[in-house]
């Protein structure tokens, strides 16, 4: 099962178990963040999708840091005029670790989120 979410103007396929780097998302470490624009929901053969969202669904991640990514140097250079500047940029990032997918009516989980549940029982 995967879904595909708009997060931060981008939009990501994501499955139970993926660890992706997403645009800031502003809450603490370790906390469990939902992600309610799906934009679309496919189980093996069954495929939903939304205009422009899927209402009801729901992908659930834990954020496991934030942190900034390798800088960029910009660079503008004329030839024989003497002129040349450099900058950089680093973005800032949060990582995530995607837990489930809820949309119109099925869910997946990955297996240590289903442990925990159970554990929790």
């Amino acid at each position: 099962m995967y879904a595909v979410i708009k997060t931060g103007g981008k939009q990501y396929r994501v499955s139970p178990g993926d660890v992706l780097r997403v645009e800031t998302i502003p809450t603490e470490k370790g906390a469990i963040w939902t992600f309610d624009q799906v934009m679309m929901v496919s189980d093996d053969d069954n495929l939903s999708v939304g205009t422009p969202t899927i209402e009801g669904a729901k992908v659930e991640a834990q954020i496991r840091s934030h942190g900034r990514a390798k800088k960029i140097e910009i660079i503008k250079f004329r030839r024989r005029k003497h002129h040349q500047k450099r900058t950089g940029h680093r973005q800032n990032y949060t990582e995530i670790c995607i837990q489930s997918i809820n949309g119109k009516g099925r869910m997946a989980k990955t297996d240590s989120a289903q442990q925990e549940v159970v554990a929790e029982d």
